[in-house]
């Protein structure tokens, strides 16, 4: 299980209060997203804008919120999206919904100022970083912003992780005979075309992952990914790695009979194969345990700055964030909901179990490592 950087405030009850303020009701907000003159915008806070209830009231008046790449099926946000539709009336527009990271940012920098671009991002970690150096993202701090690990939020709220797992192995039991439970297992021969990504690296926040963990369970580090590209176009040249993306569908198909992807993808899977007859099993590799984040963040020039905003609130309430627990995604907010009694126990106690303590690459070694894969992925895929 994830364990957080203790934190020294008193946490007990704060995030209990912050759920039950986001039905209070603060101030009044005209159709333009502000409140008393203060542009929702510019709101680096719910106060910034007279607090939650001002916040709700813009964010109703301005009726909608455009998302881009939040398939139901992923970390719960089917459940997440109707909850907060429920909550607020608020109509939740998902574009591109199998989108991948580098699809969400080619979305705002090729729709600046257009009443289409996308409101709000989820993006893998070294994606949001590299966001935020370019000036794409508004800051934004939602209530209860402080008891997110320092390391895992921007220090000016340009983004913040929201949830997030291990790289796994999932595996058709009945396809494979032997599940393999280690990056070294993947190369025996009777894995041939069976062993598929969620995506590509280049654009694919899980895909990443799987090459930082190939690099961990191959003598690399944080700084050198470079043994991780090595292994997948190792994995190639064997014919072991298939191309083709791994989904829903193509497991169903046995198209991709092992997928290597995060833990809370594949755990989902277990459940949702269980009534077809499927018997999808799931593991934490040995060798290579790497545990990333994704992020939520505001695009600076979001068509509805007001909804976009409160969709923040909402995911790090202990409403949204025990939603994510129940699609198997481990809460960034998971300490700190622990020790103020909100956190559910039931949905945490089915998560995937991983022994010992997880570390994160920095900002410089996630870019590092992007920059390289980027270069090098092509050739590595191709071997």
């Amino acid at each position: 299980m994830t364990v957080f950087l203790p934190r020294t405030a008193v946490l007990t009850g704060v995030l209990a209060v912050a759920a039950l303020s986001l039905s209070a009701c603060d101030a009044e907000s005209d159709a333009s997203g502000t409140s008393g003159g203060r542009s929702a915008a510019n709101a680096t806070t719910a106060d910034d804008l007279g607090g939650i209830g001002a916040l709700t009231k813009a964010a109703k008046k301005e009726g909608t919120l455009h998302a881009i790449a939040l398939p139901r099926d992923w970390a719960n946000y089917g459940a997440l999206i109707d909850g907060f539709k429920k909550k607020y009336g608020i109509k939740v527009e998902v574009e591109n919904p199998k989108g991948a990271s580098q699809d969400e940012i080619s979305a705002v920098t090729s729709r600046q100022g257009q009443d289409n671009a996308p409101d709000v991002l989820d993006l893998g970690s070294s994606f949001a970083q590299s966001a935020a150096q370019d000036g794409l993202l508004a800051p934004y701090m939602v209530t209860g912003f402080a008891h997110i690990p320092d390391v895992q939020r921007d220090s000016i709220g340009r983004w913040a992780n929201d949830y997030g797992g291990y790289i796994s192995f999932g595996c058709d039991a009945k396809r494979v005979h032997t599940c393999p439970t280690s990056f070294k297992d993947l190369l025996r021969p009777q894995y041939k075309g069976k062993v598929a990504l969620n995506g590509v690296p280049t654009k694919s926040g899980s895909a990443f992952g799987a090459v930082y963990a190939a690099a961990l369970a191959n003598g690399g580090s944080f700084d050198d990914i470079q043994p991780g590209i090595d292994f997948f176009g190792r994995l190639k040249r064997s014919g072991n790695y298939t191309p083709v993306q791994s989904t829903a569908a193509t497991i169903a198909k046995g198209q991709t009979p092992i997928s290597i992807d995060w833990d809370y993808l594949n755990a989902g899977y277990t459940d949702e194969f269980k009534s077809k007859g499927l018997d999808w099993t799931v593991t934490v590799p040995s060798d290579g345990k790497f545990s990333q984040y994704y992020s939520q963040a505001i695009n600076k020039d979001a068509p509805h700055p007001a909804a976009a905003r409160l969709w923040q609130e909402y995911l790090y309430s202990p409403e949204g964030q025990n939603l994510r627990l129940k699609g198997y995604a481990r809460p960034a907010l998971m300490t700190a909901m622990k020790k103020a009694g909100t956190l559910n126990k039931t949905a945490a106690a089915k998560l995937p179990k991983v022994s010992g303590t997880p570390s994160f690459p920095t900002e410089t070694q996630q870019s590092n490592a992007k920059l390289l894969i980027t270069q090098s992925w092509g050739d590595a895929a191709s071997g």
